[in-house]
């Protein structure tokens, strides 16, 4: 069992910068993929990004390419998405997502744990 617990939410002004924690607890940290979606009001989740178990290799959604990156601390069980010059079209709740040595996909399905996620706001 993995517990996932997100924050580093807020409100922030376009173009502005944010950084999200996902913070988990139980199985091995390092043997899990570990992926970021988001969904806004009345729109689908989507991915944003994911981190592999494996070689720590990263995969970006299109959308947030070169403005998002996403790391992790295995040692303190963290994964992280920082995120920079923020669109007012980025305001969404951020969940964060673990797959048990499983692929990098954007596929929400594939992702067993979740986090109950956190709220960012890009205001214009």
């Amino acid at each position: 069992q993995v517990q996932l617990v997100e924050s580093g939410g807020g409100l922030v002004q376009a173009g502005g910068s944010l950084r999200l924690s996902c913070a988990a607890s139980g199985r091995a940290f390092s043997s899990f993929t570990m992926a970021w979606f988001r969904q806004a009001p009345g729109k689908e989740r989507e991915f944003v990004g994911a981190i592999t178990w494996s070689d720590d290799t990263t995969y970006y959604a299109d959308s947030v390419k070169g403005r998002f990156t996403i790391s992790r601390d295995n040692a303190k069980n963290t994964v992280y998405l920082q995120m920079s010059s923020l669109k007012p079209e980025d305001t969404a709740v951020y969940y964060c997502a673990a797959s048990y040595k499983g692929p990098p996909t954007y596929n929400s399905r594939s992702y067993y744990y979740w986090g109950q996620g956190t709220q960012v706001t890009v205001s214009s």
